[in-house]
């Protein structure tokens, strides 16, 4: 295992972080005013069931060459780009407190990143 990042295993970690969001929109989307169970039948929700799996693959990748202490906060980077598309898609607000929040994650992973390079 590397301590480093490389360039072809940070553009996996975006990957995972593009999969993450892709699968909390199309589980968002699906589950929009649907019970429960009727969700299970849309092919949105199955759809991202199939981002999961892709990604469960590449973050084992991931996770095979980088250390957790590393690859695991640069994933926070989901919580930026899952807010950016929920407000995006669904047209959700972000207030002046949740967008300061963002950015500190933005921050944090920054620093995360710069100590693996």
């Amino acid at each position: 295992m590397t301590s480093s990042l490389t360039l072809p295993i940070l553009g996996l970690i975006l990957f995972c972080v593009l999969a993450e969001t892709a699968r909390e929109v199309c589980f968002k989307q699906a589950a929009s005013d649907s019970p429960v169970l009727a969700t299970l039948t849309k092919p949105l929700t199955w759809l991202g069931i199939a981002f999961w799996a892709i990604e469960l693959l590449a973050w084992t990748a991931v996770l095979a060459s980088v250390p957790l202490t590393i690859a695991f906060p640069l994933m926070a980077l989901s919580y930026v780009a899952t807010v950016v598309a929920g407000a995006v898609i669904f047209r959700e607000n972000i207030n002046l407190r949740h967008a300061t929040g963002v950015f500190l994650v933005t921050a944090g992973v920054a620093c995360v990143g710069a100590t693996g390079l």
